[in-house]
């Protein structure tokens, strides 16, 4: 079993084979992949799995917390698996391209803001949107 197939059992959710499928597919993106591209992944995989059986399986894994949403922009929601391991994203605004990075500095003058302004930072998320420096 894959690491998304794995939290979906711990989590006691019955696991269609559909639900495998899309697990699989998730947990094998190397992207932030929308639903559109996760039903024809999975399409590819299995040509019974239809675009509402997707879009149910992408909300109940976000309900459950197994996988993390983001709206970078561009109209689409995309989809990653969640983990414990904190990362802000620099999404490339000619091609689309999503590039995952963690800076201490940034972490550290986060928090260094919130308490400044009085508060304990809990959470957070940062977006960066750019295009590339060489044309």
């Amino acid at each position: 079993m894959d690491r998304i197939e794995n939290l979906c059992v711990e989590k006691g959710m019955r696991m269609t084979e559909q639900r495998r499928v899309i697990a699989r597919v998730l947990s094998n993106a190397h992207d932030h992949p929308d639903v559109e591209e996760l039903y024809r992944r999975a399409h590819a995989v299995d040509p019974h799995i239809s675009i509402a059986t997707v879009y149910r399986t992408v909300r109940l894994f976000e309900e459950a917390g197994i996988i993390a949403r983001h709206d970078f922009r561009d109209g689409r929601s995309r989809y990653e698996e969640a983990t414990e391991i904190h990362h802000d994203h620099l999404i490339d605004m000619k091609s689309g391209k999503v590039v995952e990075f963690v800076d201490e500095e940034i972490e550290a003058l986060q928090v260094a803001i919130a308490r400044k302004l009085g508060y304990k930072l809990i959470d957070h998320r940062l977006e960066l949107y750019g295009t590339p420096l060489e044309e």
